[in-house]
């Protein structure tokens, strides 16, 4: 009997194997229909509890509401524009108005009238556009100078764009969470803006392909220690015609950053960072003249202060507003008021505000998004301005959450590592009326694919960390197998999270699938867990991080099926630094490596980033020479592959060639792989180049 039933048992695992098919690459970076299904263009209509969505192959828009079970179809892509074939992104203003952009036309629609009006033709070659939601004027940038189009009317607002002086762009190398360079004013009529001055930040040059000869495009680069360029904000005023510049006074080399203004248009709200970033000023100035009124409050710290998000003004308050700090050890929403006096921290715990929401209707209640769970979960919280605090999704996992404008019903899309995507309606008040809009299935159900686990690793300090294991499909316990480490490492990221695939990209799942153990990491120094987990690689990167990357190492290897001499390691950025660090100072720990635009040396990196975490090199000389991995070069005695965009503006090309001449000097065997006219990453088309490279190489050394 029990042979009987042990063959059945084998013939079943059998036929499970045939049912299961085989992905490739390709399919990996190819078929859409292995995602996760979605729910396309689903968002709320302002001002109402109406939702639309489009259907899956894009021939209509549907809207249903909270209060009724019908669905109606209220517009087809040739309703908004005979020529229209497909929707493209709606900015929807009211219940009865939208605006899009359709081929370089700004246009608004009447759903009533079921007519789309031209408000302005946009210069086919403006960068940087921002439109104003009232008015639809529309401010872009061209050729350095800032322009704004009204009606058929454009105007230069700024004149004197040239090299080394620019208008309107995000600067500070995109730090402190700016994003862009343009903030219109609650009412529309004023217009707030950068202008950067450069001539002081030297040239790095860029050369383009494609042209013969090759175009050289030079880009202004401040390095670590070097001259920082000089930033100024400006006000124009669309009715007089007239620009004001705010008085933000010296030293030049400070940081102006997370502009807002405030709901009457009276004042502009600036938090400005020493170039040292240890102190915040948040500056209140006169939108009318420029002028300075008071600093409001200052928050300093020893390692840096970082603000990432303007203040937001609560509802129907001219004088109160929110506050994101980390000044108690966690990202935090605080209530202040103009006069600079905190009233209430309105969030608190061990967790971190990781996106603000919005507040009611009432002005009494604030959103937000937190990460809790040791920075593996988001939920949506709600909470009083006084200081009370209620958690509205309880369910571990990922909770992207879109509110309606009067914040009683919110539209979430839960995902957890078991769960590909559920899509809800509801309630803020409770789980009565909960609605469910989409129960995705597991796209990979059918294939041969491997399955991340989360796990908990100790740092020397007894700090927990999170990381991920994907083993091969089948697995057998008792075969040894070779291991892809693959890491980030730097702030402002987080690679592991209770979501669907555990936060890992397809290729990871596949390449499990391929027979290799899959293992990520996230190390002190990342997102998601507080100040002191992100401040104790100050002045010392890839210092801690390697220490607990190697913890995660020597887990691995305590793994009975770990074929330790077989394992491989894998980074892009700060994670093609860390890739690189890893090899050079454990050499013979792993076979091959791939690091892609790796930092090499934190000198030739931006001054924002590079002095926050480093100080300046005159300041951190031995924090500098530490991290250098150029003199490590000769420790290298395995395979490493780097790659580089040879047009990278956020982590020069000069850093990977610096490390390959060393090696050529040291006489120190190194594979290179360079991607034509790719920024900072391969992306597009080409990217599944990179990974067919990557995977190349990865499998010729470790197999």
């Amino acid at each position: 009997m029990r042979r009987i039933n042990s063959f059945i048992l084998l013939c079943f695992v059998c036929l499970s194997g045939f049912s299961q098919q085989k992905l490739t690459i390709d399919d990996v970076f190819t078929r859409p229909e292995l995602n996760v299904k979605n729910i396309r263009g689903l968002q709320w209509i302002p001002g109402t509890h109406s939702y639309v969505w489009i259907t899956d192959k894009g021939t209509a828009m549907l809207r249903a509401s909270v209060e009724k079970e019908t669905t109606d179809t209220i517009l087809k892509p040739s309703d908004i524009l005979p020529e229209m074939k497909n929707f493209v992104p709606l900015d929807w203003r009211d219940a009865d108005h939208f605006s899009f952009n359709y081929k370089n036309g700004l246009y608004s629609y009447d759903l009533k009238e079921k007519k789309a009006t031209l408000k302005c033709s946009i210069d086919e070659t403006a960068e940087n556009t921002d439109i104003e939601p009232k008015t639809l004027a529309v401010a872009f940038t061209k050729e350095n100078n800032l322009f704004i189009t009204s009606g058929d009317k454009t105007k230069n607002i700024s004149g004197d764009g040239k090299s080394g002086l620019v208008y309107g762009t995000t600067v500070h190398q995109s730090e402190f969470g700016i994003t862009k360079g343009t903030y219109w004013s609650p009412s529309g009529n004023q217009l707030a803006f950068y202008r950067m001055e450069e001539e002081m930040v030297k040239e790095y040059p860029i050369v383009h392909i494609g042209t013969f000869p090759a175009t050289l495009s030079p880009q202004r680069y401040p390095m670590a220690g070097s001259a920082s360029h000089f930033v100024t904000l400006g006000i124009y005023n669309v009715s007089s015609g007239k620009t004001i510049y705010v008085k933000t006074g010296e030293p030049k080399e400070q940081y102006l950053t997370n502009i807002a203004w405030s709901p009457d248009d009276q004042y502009i709200l600036i938090a400005i960072v020493n170039r040292a970033q240890n102190e915040m000023k948040l500056n209140q100035y006169s939108a009318a003249d420029g002028s300075f009124i008071k600093t409001l409050f200052t928050e300093s710290d020893p390692q840096w202060v970082e603000p990432m998000h303007p203040a937001e003004f609560v509802t129907g308050k001219k004088d109160q507003f929110i506050w994101q700090s980390e000044k108690d050890g966690f990202n935090h929403l605080y209530l202040y008021d103009l006069a600079g006096k905190q009233l209430a921290q309105v969030t608190s715990g061990k967790v971190v505000v990781t996106e603000f929401l919005g507040f009611d209707n009432s002005g009494k209640y604030a959103f937000a998004e937190i990460a809790d769970n040791n920075g593996l979960d988001r939920k949506l919280i709600k909470c009083d301005l006084k200081g009370k605090m209620t958690i509205i999704t309880n369910e571990s996992g990922s909770n992207t959450v879109s509110l309606c404008s009067d914040k009683l019903f919110f539209i979430n899309s839960f995902s957890n590592l078991k769960t590909p995507r559920i899509i809800t309606l509801n309630p803020v008040s409770g789980t009565n009326g909960k609605k469910e809009l989409l129960k995705a299935e597991n796209p990979l159900a059918n294939y041969q694919i491997g399955q991340p686990e989360l796990l908990n690793i100790t740092a020397s300090d007894g700090t927990i960390l999170n990381g991920r294991i994907i083993k091969p499909v089948p697995f057998d316990p008792a075969k040894k197998y070779p291991v892809l480490v693959y890491l980030y490492g730097g702030s402002h990221a987080q690679l592991v999270s209770n979501r669907w695939l555990g936060g890992a990209n397809l290729w990871m799942s596949w390449m499990a699938s391929q027979g290799y153990i899959v293992f990520t990491m996230d190390n002190r120094g990342s997102e998601a867990r507080g100040l002191e987990f992100c401040q104790i690689t100050h002045r010392k990167l890839g210092v801690v991080e390697m220490e607990d990357q190697l913890k995660g190492i020597d887990y691995l290897k305590s793994l009975p099926y770990v074929d330790a001499n077989r394992m491989g390691i894998h980074g892009w950025s700060f994670g093609g630094f860390m890739t690189t660090t890893m090899m050079v100072n454990n050499p013979g720990m792993f076979k091959a490596g791939v690091a892609g635009g790796p930092v090499i040396d934190w000198k030739l990196y931006e001054i924002m980033y590079t002095e926050r975490y480093m100080d300046t090199p005159a300041e951190n000389k031995d924090g500098y020479e530490n991290a250098n991995l150029l003199p490590k070069a000769k420790n290298l005695k395995d395979r490493l592959l780097m790659i580089h965009g040879t047009v990278d503006n956020v982590v020069m090309w000069q850093h990977s060639q610096e490390f390959v001449k060393k090696c050529v000097d040291e006489g120190v065997l190194i594979d290179y792989m360079i991607y034509p006219e790719h920024q900072h990453n391969v992306q597009g088309k080409d990217r599944l180049h990179l990974y067919k490279t990557v995977t190349r190489y990865l499998v010729e050394h470790l197999e």
